[in-house]
């Protein structure tokens, strides 16, 4: 897992509930997650994290996928290789709704407003679902959920 902030935390320590070793590689000497969020990071004997730490190369194949990353400690230049069978990021977010200012209405982060619960924007016939209009938890299980409530509406629209 890269990354030093909430989310990043957050992955890893869910991370950790699935497997037997989790690396989170931050950047700098110090989390920028909230205390709660360090706490169980730092306080989970399945998770090491990589201080001063940046990704050189993820290394992998076709045919099995990511095998292993090379670490490169940002203050030593020393690399690190890490034997690996998955690689997440979680550094920032920043939802790819720029085209459409202007058009549909968005919030000061750049998110879809929707009419919640529903799935609607600020133009009729126009709906949005998933990481563009959730800024609180933007994963897959959430974005299919609301996938699905933006279909229901598209129907009910459509059948009005």
């Amino acid at each position: 897992m890269v990354g030093g902030g909430d989310t990043a935390c957050e992955e890893a320590a869910y991370l950790a509930t699935l497997c037997r070793k989790v690396y989170q590689i931050v950047r700098r000497d110090e989390l920028r997650a909230s205390k709660a969020m360090q706490h169980r990071v730092l306080s989970n004997p399945k998770i090491e994290v990589l201080w001063n730490s940046v990704t050189d190369e993820i290394i992998g194949n076709d045919m099995d996928g990511v095998t292993g990353a090379d670490i490169k400690n940002v203050k030593t230049g020393k690399i690190q290789r890490l034997d690996i069978a998955g690689f997440f990021v979680a550094i920032g977010h920043q939802p790819n709704t720029a085209f459409l200012d202007g058009q549909i209405e968005l919030d000061e982060a750049g998110y879809i407003k929707v009419q919640n619960p529903s799935s609607a924007t600020n133009i009729p016939g126009v709906f949005a679902a998933g990481d563009v209009c959730d800024p609180n938890y933007r994963q897959a299980c959430v974005a299919a959920a609301k996938g699905c409530v933006a279909a229901i509406d598209v129907e009910r629209f459509l059948n009005k």
